[in-house]
Formats: C-alpha cells, structure tokens, sequence
C-alpha cells in the first residue's frame, strides 16, 4: 500500500477520492476474503484434494498481486541449479493466446506461452519451460515431453494448492509486507496472511542495500516466522543494459537523458534507480502485462524524437523486451536497450539460500 500511495502521488491523484473508492470497496473485499478462506478451508481439512509427484517441486509465489520479483527469483534458481539438475519451469502463461499446456521450442513466441516463460526460455534455452492453466495436468504432460526432469519449477504457483509443492518460496516486498496489507480490491492480498505458514522459505525482496541489522530484526518479527521456516532478504541488483536487437551494451550515465517504457505492475524501484543513475527520464507506462501493436512503437518513436537532448537511449525491462522482439526490423537501427535485473541476498545469505535449495533436491525421497 505505501508503495502505491507513493505513485499515486507523482501522478497527482486525488487521495481523498482515491481513500474513498478503497473504502467502498471494503465490503467487496470482506466477501473475497471469505470465499479465499473457505477455499483454503476445503484444502486444510482435505475435502479438496492436494496431488503430490515423485519428484523435487519448488514452488515461488507470494500472497499479493502485482510485482515482489518472481521472475528474477525464478532465474536465480533456475542459474543456480541447471548445472547440477535437469530442470524444467512450469508457468501459468499469463495472458498468452492460447489455452492448455505447451512446451517452448525453437519458433516459440510470447503470444504462445507469455511474457515471463518466454523471457525463462530466451536466456535459459538449453533449459525446459512450458505453460498449462492446471498444473495438476501440465505436470504429467511435462514429464512425458522431458522424463529426465529432476526438478521442477513452479512460477506464481503459491495461491494454486491443487498440486504440494515439496519446497514453498514466498516473497514479500519490503515495502508492502503481507502483514500490513488488506484483501482485494481494498488492498493487494489474493491470499489470506496467515498462508504465509505453508511457506519454507520467506524472502522479502527489494529491500534497501543499506538495510540494517535492526531493521533486519523488527521485519523478522513483524513476519513471525514459525521455527521450520526461514527469513532471507535481497535487493535489486541491476545490471548494464544491452541493447534489444544486437546485444551491445551501453552504461547509464549522468548526461544521459532516459525514455522508459515499461509494462510491468511495479515499476516504482526502477524508476528510483533511474533517478539516481540518469540525468533526467522520461516515461511511457502500460499495463502490466500489455501485448505492444505497431502503433504503439510509432508512439514511442515520436516521444523519443521529441527529446531534445542529443545522448539519449529508450529503455526498457527484461519482460517487457520479449513482448517488442517481434518489431526486430524496426528496433535494429534504434537505440532501443533493455535492463537486466536480478535479486541479490543481503548480509551474506546467497549460499545458505542455494545450499538449502539444493539439500531438499538431493534429500528427497520418491514414495514407494
């Protein structure tokens, strides 16, 4: 909520409307909670059923809607763990256009599969990514197509109890803890807080790099961890961007005038970065998730020619960049760059992070 409070303001929205339509909602949201309880109900006492497989399954996920960094989490696993296990990620394939299980190939496109499995399997070809609405039937069907999967993968899976994952991954962002958030649409929960005790590991990403020890501790016991899970916390780590089409790399400096373009939910870190790093931004935001037309591009074109400043570069972000590749002809010739991201552990924590990881792969136990 503060996050989005802190947005809402650079876009000069009226607050005092903006509190009242949250307020009217409020019952809405007390009705969405009921029925995400009951839900959650049904799975505790078993009346709906839970499907376990004979294999490692991670699961990454969170209790909020909008961005807590699952994507650059699931990379982080994915780098981590494709040299010493066949790995396969499985995702929903939001908003593709199509319907059922599939599995990326040479010819595949985000239309096919969506953003975020289409960006896994451009950096991460050697590895198997596919997409299916019920995991519960994608499994299987995964596991025919690569039977030497060791490992899979659950991306945005938290919330979907129809398949136990052996290893539960939760994410918070630091800025907007479950614990101080509220139902949907009044808040940003889709999931009930106290669904943060089916996690094994909590991850509170995006948080400052200066975070202290005391800070530390306070976040730690606003979370309550119960005593088999454990609480890690990591920032975003941004990289040098590298252009869309050619893969060149350019660094941002401080005489550098920047056109963002973003379709993502959260975009509120990086354009803090880029106020620190550029010397003025300028910014074209969609909706997460936006399937870009042709005049779209043209838009974008014309606001960058509009920029008098003669060092100038448009930016945008990994999952976005999967979404504008289809324009390759006529991005090639323009100063068109993409920003890599991935979380980075702070106070040290990265390899008892992976060393966990990797003890629930080896330690587990097919069932008989």
């Amino acid at each position: 909520m503060a996050s989005l409070q802190q947005e809402l303001k650079k876009m000069n929205v009226n607050f005092p409307l903006f509190r009242t339509i949250r307020i009217l909602l409020f019952p809405i949201s007390l009705l969405y909670a009921l029925v995400v309880k009951v839900r959650n109900w049904c799975f505790d006492k078993k009346v709906f059923g839970s499907t376990t497989f004979n294999l490692p399954i991670i699961c990454v996920g969170n209790l909020a809607v909008g961005g807590t960094g699952k994507s650059p989490m699931v990379e982080l696993l994915i780098h981590s763990l494709k040299g010493r296990f066949p790995v396969a990620v499985l995702s929903r394939g939001y908003k593709r256009k199509t319907r059922g299980y599939a599995l990326a190939g040479v010819h595949t496109t985000a239309l096919d599969i969506g953003d975020e499995p289409m960006q896994f399997h451009s950096k991460f070809p050697d590895v198997a990514v596919a997409v299916g609405e019920e995991r519960i039937v994608a499994i299987p069907q995964l596991l025919h197509d690569r039977p030497d999967t060791r490992v899979i993968i659950l991306d945005d899976a938290f919330q979907h109890r129809a398949v136990k994952a052996g290893l539960n991954i939760l994410l918070t962002d630091y800025s907007n803890l479950f614990t101080r958030d509220w139902w949907l649409p009044s808040g940003d929960l889709r999931d009930a807080p106290g669904s943060y005790t089916r996690a094994d590991l909590i991850v509170v990403t995006k948080c400052p790099e200066d975070l202290s020890e005391d800070e530390r501790r306070a976040t730690v016991l606003e979370i309550e961890p119960l005593n088999h899970q454990q609480v890690f916390f990591s920032s975003i780590q941004y990289g040098l961007p590298y252009h869309i089409i050619k893969g060149n790399t350019t660094p941002i400096t401080g005489r550098m005038e920047v056109l963002l373009v973003t379709g993502i939910a959260n975009p509120a870190p990086l354009k803090k970065w880029l106020n620190e790093k550029a010397g003025s931004y300028y910014e074209l935001a969609y909706s997460d998730h936006h399937i870009f037309t042709i005049d779209d591009l043209k838009h974008m074109i014309r606001r960058f020619n509009h920029i008098a400043e003669p060092n100038k570069i448009i930016l945008t972000t990994e999952k976005d960049a999967v979404r504008l590749t289809k324009f390759r002809q006529e991005l090639e010739e323009w100063p068109f760059y993409v920003l890599p991201i991935e979380p980075r552990f702070l106070f040290g924590e990265q390899p008892r992070f992976t060393d966990l990881i990797v003890k629930f792969i080896t330690d587990f136990k097919p069932s008989v």
